[in-house]
C-alpha cells in the first residue's frame, strides 16, 4: 500500500515531458500568412528580401531576393541566425531547387563611398530587379522600404516572421560565407574562413599585425586604426581648429 502511494506521489511531482524548461522562450518559426493573403487577392509574385554582412570589417554586403513556390516550400526555413551552418547549407540547396531567387553584392568600395546603410539598400534593390520575373509585392527585413517598381513593406524582424524573408536570409548568408572562404585563399592571414570578416579578437589581432587588405572597409573604426599604423598616407586627418598648431597658422586679428 505504502509502495503504491509513494509511486503515485513521484508520478504527480514529476515534470510533464513536454513542458518547457524554465527560462527558455519558445520562438515561433516564420510563416507564409502574408504571402498567402496577397496570393488570394491575385497579387503574385511576392518576394522576400534580406541581406548579410552589414557588421563585418571586410568583404561585401550580400543581398538576396526570393520568390517561394507556394506548393513547394522547404520545411524548416527560419531566420538564418537561428540555424546551424550545416542546416543553412541544406536549406540553401532546397531553396535554390524549388524557388526563384537572385543575389546582388555591394563591394567594400561602394560601402566606403555610400556608407553601409545606403550600400545595403542599393544591393537589396538590385537583387529585386535581378529576379527573372518582376514581383508585384516585396517584403524586406528592417525599417527601410526599397525603391522598387511595386509595393514594398519593411518588416522589423522580418527574417523571423515572414518565410520568404527568412529564405532570402539563408541565401544571402550562405552565399556570403562561401565568398569569404574563397577570399581567405586570396588574402591569407586574416582568418576570413573562420570569422567571415567580423570583428572578433583574431581578426583585430591580424589587422594590427599585418594591416588591412584591399577587401577591408576603410572607414570602419578598427580598419582606420590599422590604416593609421600600416598605411598612414591613406588616412586624411581633419584639421582641429582649436589646436595650438592650427591657431599659430591663423592670421592675427586686430
Amino acid at each position: 500500500m505504502s509502495r503504491d502511494k509513494s509511486a503515485r506521489n513521484k508520478k504527480e511531482t514529476a515534470e510533464p515531458p513536454n513542458e518547457l524548461i524554465k527560462g527558455v522562450i519558445a520562438v515561433a518559426p516564420p510563416n507564409f500568412r502574408r504571402e498567402r493573403a496577397l496570393l488570394k487577392r491575385g497579387i503574385w509574385p511576392v518576394a522576400g528580401c534580406d541581406e548579410a554582412g552589414r557588421g563585418p570589417l571586410a568583404g561585401p554586403v550580400v543581398a538576396a531576393a526570393v520568390v517561394l513556390d507556394p506548393k513547394r516550400i522547404p520545411k524548416g526555413i527560419d531566420d538564418s541566425k537561428r540555424l546551424t551552418p550545416e542546416r543553412r547549407e541544406e536549406l540553401f540547396e532546397e531553396i535554390c531547387a524549388t524557388s526563384c531567387f537572385s543575389v546582388a553584392f555591394a563591394s567594400p568600395a561602394r560601402i566606403d563611398r555610400d556608407n553601409i546603410l545606403r550600400a545595403s539598400l542599393w544591393a537589396l534593390q538590385r537583387a529585386v530587379q535581378a529576379l527573372p520575373e518582376t514581383p508585384k509585392h516585396v517584403f524586406v527585413d528592417g525599417r527601410d522600404k526599397l525603391n522598387v517598381a511595386c509595393d514594398c513593406d519593411a518588416v522589423i524582424g522580418g527574417d523571423g516572421r515572414i518565410v520568404s524573408i527568412a529564405a532570402a536570409s539563408i541565401i544571402a548568408k550562405v552565399t556570403r560565407d562561401r565568398l569569404m572562404c574563397a577570399l581567405a585563399e586570396v588574402c591569407p592571414g586574416y582568418g576570413f574562413e573562420q570569422h567571415k570578416g567580423y570583428s572578433v579578437p583574431e581578426h583585430l589581432e591580424a589587422l594590427n599585425r599585418i594591416g588591412p587588405s584591399a577587401y577591408h572597409r576603410s572607414f570602419f573604426a578598427p580598419v582606420v586604426a590599422a590604416r593609421e599604423k600600416h598605411q598612414p598616407w591613406t588616412v586624411k586627418r581633419e584639421v582641429d581648429l582649436f589646436s595650438l598648431e592650427a591657431a599659430s597658422e591663423l592670421p592675427a586679428v586686430i
